[in-house]
């Protein structure tokens, strides 16, 4: 028994190959292959979600990361521009006075301009992603009128441009809600970059007399944009989509007329007030110089969208990006359309308002709508240097 077992093992001394092993790491490539993968699907996954939003803003980011900018990440001031202390409401929230007397307001009861069920622009989920998703600030252009002018046309074609960023539906700001301020006002604007414009549309502005004072207020430096129309056919136009929501009221001709024997136009009806262009023109006059309106031809605008959207950018300041590639017309509707609008890779065209047919009006009362309207449209060419072509 007290033989040494010299021969002997030790179980500690047993070959590793009998006990379990882990397994041996992955090689250095396959584990970078694995991160590259699943970088790769997180990559994929943020770029089908930004453009199944909206991928409007990606340009203008793109193009500002590409020139070294940076956003403007400080908090806007309620000024009159970007820059500047904040600024008080210098005039009482007073109702807006709209021109047509007896009850009818110039926007019409049952034919407001075409409301728009769009939502406020919101910011593309790729410039959300980034720090530098810029700021709200109040516009630095607005599309103040005419109904039934062509205003939607030229807001959607606009927004194509990777600078210019709008609000789809109509604030009425200063016609409706000044009492809000203009914290409220600036709320409803989209994110914008450096270098991008802040832009939004409410046709009523140029007939609301207090409209020029209160943007005057906000900045004297606002461009303004108005797309107007031969005033006879813009006053059929009213005429009709007023008709297409209370098929019940009375025909165009005793509307239009106070006394229609006589030849009597009834420019209280807010239809033929809104042609009265150059009276309005006078009061934005007296509060903006001439260089900071644009008047947008409506008929060219049907015509020739790329040529009248090339005037718009200059005025704007911006690069002539929107041209004859972005159109196609519309045989059927009678309306350019765009090859592909803001946010989608599909084709566009306004909607199904757009280019209905008018109700027959007898040639007698056009022509004395047209007598009417003509010393008014003279003074008109005179005031904005350029002739319209209606008489």
């Amino acid at each position: 028994m007290g033989q040494r077992l010299s021969g002997s093992r030790s179980c500690l001394d047993v070959p590793g190959r009998l006990l379990p092993q882990p397994p041996p790491p992955p090689p250095p490539v396959r584990r970078k292959l694995a991160l590259l993968f699943a970088m790769l699907c997180i990559w994929l996954y943020m770029f089908l979600y930004s453009c199944s939003g909206s991928c409007a803003a990606a340009p203008g980011l793109l193009l500002l990361l590409g020139s070294g900018s940076r956003a403007a990440l400080a908090p806007p001031a309620l000024a009159s521009g970007r820059d500047g202390p904040p600024s008080r409401l210098p005039f009482p929230a007073a109702p807006a006075t709209q021109l047509a007397p007896g009850g009818e307001t110039a926007e019409g009861a049952a034919s407001q301009e075409e409301q728009s069920t769009e939502a406020p622009d919101s910011p593309s989920p790729i410039s959300s992603f980034f720090s530098g998703s810029g700021s709200k600030q109040l516009p630095q252009a607005i599309i103040i009128g005419v109904k039934k002018g062509g205003t939607r046309a030229l807001l959607e074609f606009l927004r194509v441009h990777p600078d210019v960023r709008a609000v789809g539906a109509e604030p009425h700001f200063f016609d409706r809600s000044y009492d809000k301020g203009l914290a409220w006002y600036r709320d409803l604007m989209p994110r914008t970059l450096e270098g991008q414009i802040t832009m939004e549309k409410t046709p009523s502005y140029f007939v609301t007399r207090e409209a020029p004072a209160r943007i005057s207020a906000m900045s004297k430096d606002t461009k303004l944009l108005v797309v107007v129309r031969d005033p006879v056919t813009r006053a059929v136009s009213d005429y009709t989509q007023t008709l297409s929501k209370r098929p019940d009221i009375p025909s165009f001709e005793s509307l239009a007329f106070r006394n229609r024997t006589a030849g009597l136009v009834d420019r209280a009806w807010s239809a033929i007030q809104i042609g009265l262009y150059a009276e309005h023109l006078e009061r934005w006059l007296r509060h903006f110089p001439a260089r900071q309106l644009l008047f947008v031809s409506g008929e060219r605008l049907v015509r020739d969208p790329a040529g009248e959207l090339g005037r718009v950018q200059d005025f704007l300041g911006l690069k002539r990006i929107i041209s004859d590639k972005h159109f196609y017309f519309n045989q059927t509707k009678g309306f350019p359309c765009l090859k592909k609008a803001e946010g989608s890779g599909r084709p566009h065209c306004l909607g199904k308002t757009k280019g209905r047919p008018h109700p027959e009006i007898d040639g007698q009362v056009l022509r004395r709508l047209r007598d009417f309207y003509r010393p008014f449209n003279r003074k008109f060419y005179q005031m904005t240097g350029h002739d319209f072509g209606w008489d």
